[in-house]
């Protein structure tokens, strides 16, 4: 096996995969809770962050570390933390991540420029979205607006429950604390549509530590040229073997969509908590044209 290696200071790319290529984000909830344990940790080990992805299946993340040491900290701990917390809201056990995590160093501004884009653009290649900054879970819309993806937020006008929720997110952050899942849904019960999707952005707000700066240095510091690039470039990296099921990642939120109807739940987590979900699996084979291979992804079986 080839040794890991790492560069102080310089930007390196790392993919995390998934056990056996199980589905790891299903909610708004599950990329806070991961999002924010992230930021946190990235803070306390000194890690650089330049530009992260999650996808539904796998993170991608543009970062720098002092040390390889520091980086394996925060990815031990990262996967540690985030893997208890989603297995103990849906009653499950063992590992979520694949170890050991990928990583391959960008030396030079071309490369850095190389990465930032790939990993900017992997929610347009699996069919997420038309344009890279439309994806809320690569944060690249976060570079120029603190509500990108909901109505701007004036704290004296908004509702008593929404000011609530708020104050209980600045007091995590003060304290340096994640949210977890019973705390984003106690802080969301009583919102409208419209209320949670402007808590989603002041918690990325709130949490983000992406340096924004000096991954645009790269684009000459223009957020414009960055996205002409991102728009006008597809494909892979080859230093890091990405390996995807199906031609788009679409049918995960499909899936999500049909089964909050169709069993009549509000937590798409309850169907994780099923011991036996061959009953879902059947449904979902004979209400989609979706891939078994996706569904049993999307359900995490063998």
């Amino acid at each position: 096996m080839e040794k890991r290696r790492i560069a102080s200071g310089i930007m390196a790319h790392c993919y995390q995969r998934t056990v056996n290529g199980g589905l790891l984000f299903y909610s708004v909830s599950d990329h806070l809770v991961y999002f924010t344990s992230y930021c946190l940790l990235a803070e306390k080990y000194g890690i650089k962050i330049y530009g992260t992805c999650q996808m539904p299946d796998h993170v991608h993340d543009s970062l720098a570390a002092e040390s390889l040491e520091c980086l394996s900290s925060f990815k031990r701990d990262l996967n540690s933390l985030f893997a208890r917390r989603q297995n103990e809201w849906c009653s499950q056990s063992g590992p979520l991540f694949e170890n050991p995590y990928g990583s391959a160093v960008k030396i030079g501004a071309k490369n850095a420029r190389t990465n930032l884009i790939y990993v900017g653009n992997n929610p347009v290649e699996r069919q997420l979205v038309k344009r890279a900054e439309l994806y809320r879970w690569n944060y690249i819309a976060y570079a120029v607006s603190d509500h990108p993806f909901s109505d701007r937020l004036v704290k004296r006008n908004v509702s008593w429950a929404l000011r609530n929720s708020l104050r209980e997110v600045e007091i995590q952050r003060e304290r340096c604390l994640p949210l977890t899942y019973p705390l984003l849904g106690r802080i969301s019960r009583k919102l409208d549509i419209n209320e949670k999707r402007q808590l989603t952005d002041f918690i990325v707000k709130t949490y983000n530590v992406i340096d924004y700066d000096a991954a645009l240095s790269f684009f000459d510091g223009s957020y414009d040229k960055y996205l002409v690039a991102l728009h006008s470039t597809t494909g892979s990296e080859y230093d890091l073997n990405e390996i995807s099921v199906g031609r788009s990642d679409r049918c995960y939120a499909q899936m999500t969509s049909l089964l909050l109807k169709e069993y009549g739940i509000s937590d798409i987590h309850d169907i994780l908590r099923m011991k036996d979900r061959t009953e879902v699996f059947n449904r979902l084979r004979s209400k989609t044209d979706i891939s078994p291979r996706q569904i049993r992804k999307y359900l995490r079986l063998p």
